[in-house]
């Protein structure tokens, strides 16, 4: 097909990693197909918009993002994908913005999708009652766009029922990808020239649940992969971080002391509320496990703050928590009422103001600790994945991250991406970075 004559497609995704993922599986489809990839803000023929619905706030960016694509190019075909329309899917299917609704477990599908569109445009509908058992969808990647990181799907759905979150509504049950299609996968990356994967899932830790699998044995598994140097983890429940878990992570060459557990509360009586499977005590020993088998490891978390019924006290317990255990990143949330959840029907929601004022405490907090976390690497070895240039008062760097996700800098001309350099970190670049000096 002439350069002139080739459709251009444009995607912008929402949302989580996940999101992500899919969005770069499509991309991958579309140009498979023949498509042109563009900006999102350039004229396209095909705009592809991966929605999110995570709260009301998700729900509304989405529409926005149709609506933006309709006016760029009024004669476009517009497909509205994944949890938006899983969840609203009559709200979609009159938006007059949108051509094509695709809800999730059917993205795999986008180019025939399309194809039946131009040829009947009556056939523009593809969304499965995602509460019933489905397959895990067959999407996957064969590059990532910065060559450097490379965020792999291996799970899908949710089977926990937080009082607060409409996902598993959106995501459907947990589905696991075969042990294979993601091991394929990461040799797949690894000979593209990526050196850092990012295993991820809506509840990465069920993986394997429904096959017979384990998330430890597809981390030992990926761990012998020639190429790839560095594995981190997604999101993870406080249940999974057991001693045999830690213990086989502990013994897996590649993976990088970097955990995100999920938390939401540090309050007992709140986190029930949530409808959370485990408490603080749980909690608190999961991150020692951690620590008792990697050195300094980076722990980060979610904090949700107003949730419905929480008082003062309640709040001043999470406070001290969050102390105690002493994250190196915390994200706050304030909590944002969500349609068709539980929680939004509780009583004793927490005014606006308390919530932005708890959120504001928590945030300082948050950063008070991720300084004190990073002062410790000052002075010490490390070794960074170089990942993009950036400039500070007239000065070239190049800045990457140690396997903790410090961020750091090496002052160079030199193009650095997707490589390892070696040296010690010298002090302060800047608030987000520390400076490096190469051996």
């Amino acid at each position: 097909m002439e350069k002139w004559n080739q459709k251009k497609a444009a995607l912008h995704s929402l949302g989580c990693k996940v999101n992500s993922y899919e969005t770069q599986a499509m991309r991958q489809s579309l140009e498979n197909a023949g498509y042109e990839i563009v900006d999102f803000a350039q004229k396209a023929d095909v705009y592809v918009v991966n929605t999110c619905s995570v709260t009301n706030m998700a729900d509304r960016k989405s529409r926005q993002m149709l609506h933006r694509a309709r006016k760029r190019n009024p004669s476009a075909i517009i497909v509205a994908a994944g949890c938006y329309v899983q969840t609203k899917t009559e709200e979609a299917r009159l938006d007059d913005a949108v051509d094509i609704i695709i809800g999730n477990n059917k993205k795999q599908d986008l180019t025939e999708i399309i194809a039946a569109y131009e040829a009947d445009q009556s056939r523009n509908e593809s969304v499965v009652e995602i509460s019933h058992r489905q397959p895990y969808e067959n999407l996957c990647i064969q590059q990532t766009t910065d060559h450097t990181r490379a965020f792999v799907k291996v799970q899908d759905g949710c089977n926990q029922f937080c009082s607060y979150c409409i996902i598993p509504y959106a995501r459907g049950r947990v589905r696991s990808r075969s042990f294979t299609d993601v091991l394929d996968e990461v040799k797949r990356l690894s000979a593209n020239g990526c050196k850092e994967i990012v295993l991820s899932g809506i509840h990465l830790s069920s993986y394997g649940i429904d096959i017979g699998e384990s998330l430890l044995r597809l981390i030992c598994e990926a761990d012998k992969i020639k190429g790839i140097r560095r594995i981190r983890l997604g999101s993870l429940e406080p249940g999974i971080v057991t001693p045999e878990f830690v213990k086989g992570i502990a013994g897996a060459e590649k993976i990088c002391p970097h955990f995100h557990l999920s938390l939401q509360s540090g309050c007992d009586a709140t986190l029930k509320r949530m409808n959370r499977k485990y408490n603080t005590a749980q909690y608190y020993e999961s991150c020692e496990l951690l620590r008792r088998h990697f050195i300094h490891p980076a722990i980060t978390t979610d904090v949700i703050t107003g949730f419905p019924g929480e008082t003062e006290e309640e709040f001043l317990t999470t406070k001290k928590f969050l102390k105690d255990v002493n994250f190196y990143e915390m994200h706050i949330f304030k909590y944002s009422k969500r349609e068709g959840t539980r929680a939004s029907l509780m009583p004793d929601q927490v005014p606006e103001q308390i919530k932005a004022a708890r959120s504001e405490e928590l945030i300082l907090l948050a950063n008070e600790m991720s300084e004190e976390f990073r002062s410790y690497y000052n002075g010490k070895i490390a070794e960074v994945l170089m990942e993009e240039p950036m400039e500070k008062e007239g000065r070239r760097y190049f800045a990457g991250y140690t396997q903790e996700y410090v961020k750091v800098a090496l002052e160079t001309d030199k193009n650095l991406s997707n490589s390892f350099v070696k040296g010690k970190i010298a002090g302060r670049l800047d608030a987000a970075s520390y400076l490096m000096v190469e051996f």
